[in-house]
């Protein structure tokens, strides 16, 4: 064989690659990096068993399918919000499908905003199973309401809620996990907190201060290689976030019944969750295209990635005006001409 062909033969080993590559991508429901270690790394029942987790914002959406799947892996689990009767449902259906006893669960009411009771509630855990192994900073709450008519208030109550608050009950965990020189702090962040969008701006601002205090707080822990900080963003999921957000005024809320059916399945996300906290990664990003494809313009092309941010921005801003799901009309039309 000549070494013109062999060339040929490589170059063309390489385009297919390529072409490989990128249907996988299009494809693609998380960041390259969680899908390799969803098929080669290591498995969440293998690794997650036997500990002590306590979520916050573990009534609905997310940290409700969290603790679902979390309670068939042998867990202890704390469970926090700040609506008890939805928390002690959440607890019934953990007894009834999961593999835990009425001692593994302890239902502790949260309000995130009140940072001077996360001491307390952080030694009432310790109190009860002795140490914590994960924390999952999950609790927060959405925006949906354009800047020139969003009161002062809205955006210092997502601060408080969204970062300090997380902040606040994060710092009262980490000296237990430092003490043990071992644990998993998991903040659930949002593709909001790498990509800016309208009509969420105080929610994207709250994410954004989230990603950089837990990338710093990372490198503070540099000597302490058995504490890991995950950082997870996923994009649209299917739960309440839209329908519990602030709107113009703190006393309101976005009332809709807007279809979720283009949105990712809560379950899918959760698991990739649970696969990225049992591998230890970084951060990971959870999307369905086209948000996925943002994350990575965002990160990699920001030039490109603002020409096209205005020119979806423009839509969004649109429909959220007609009164509809802001993200519905594009992601719809993604999803039909790839299904």
């Amino acid at each position: 064989m000549s070494w013109e062909l062999l060339l040929w033969l490589l170059a063309l080993c390489a385009l297919l690659l390529l072409l490989v590559q990128l249907v996988r991508f299009v494809r693609a429901d998380g960041d390259l990096t969680l899908l390799w270690a969803e098929w080669q790394g290591r498995r969440p029942e293998w690794e997650l068993t036997d500990m002590v987790v306590w979520v916050t914002g573990a009534s609905s959406g997310i940290g409700e399918e969290l603790v679902y799947q979390l309670s068939k892996l042998g867990v202890s689990l704390v469970l926090s919000a700040r609506r008890v009767h939805e928390l002690e449902r959440v607890k019934r259906r953990c007894l009834e499908n999961g593999n835990l006893k009425e001692k593994d669960i302890l239902v502790l009411p949260l309000d995130l905003t009140d940072t001077s009771s996360h001491e307390e509630v952080t030694k009432a855990v310790l109190q009860e199973f002795g140490r914590i192994d994960i924390l999952v900073n999950n609790g927060g709450r959405s925006q949906r309401s354009l800047v020139v008519n969003t009161s002062l208030d809205v955006f210092k109550e997502l601060i408080e809620l969204n970062y300090l608050g997380t902040v606040s009950l994060t710092k009262c965990v980490l000296p237990h996990m430092i003490e043990r020189k071992q644990g998993k702090i998991v903040v659930v962040n949002s593709i909001s907190g790498i990509v800016s969008v309208p009509v969420s701006s105080g929610y994207c601002a709250s994410k954004h201060a989230l990603r950089g205090f837990f990338h710093s707080l990372r490198t503070e822990l540099v000597d302490y290689p058995g504490i890991t900080v995950s950082t997870i963003c996923p994009g649209p999921v299917q739960s309440d976030i839209v329908k519990n957000a602030f709107s113009e005024e703190v006393t309101k809320t976005v009332e809709n019944n807007f279809d979720q059916s283009y949105k990712m399945a809560t379950s899918r996300c959760v698991r990739l969750m649970l696969i990225s906290m049992a591998n230890d990664l970084k951060e990971v990003w959870i999307a369905d295209q086209p948000f996925l494809l943002m994350a990575y313009l965002w990160q990699y092309m920001p030039t490109l990635a603002w020409w096209l941010t205005n020119k979806v921005g423009k839509k969004r801003i649109t429909n959220f005006k007609s009164g509809m799901d802001t993200d519905s009309s594009y992601s719809t039309m993604w999803k039909k001409k790839h299904d």
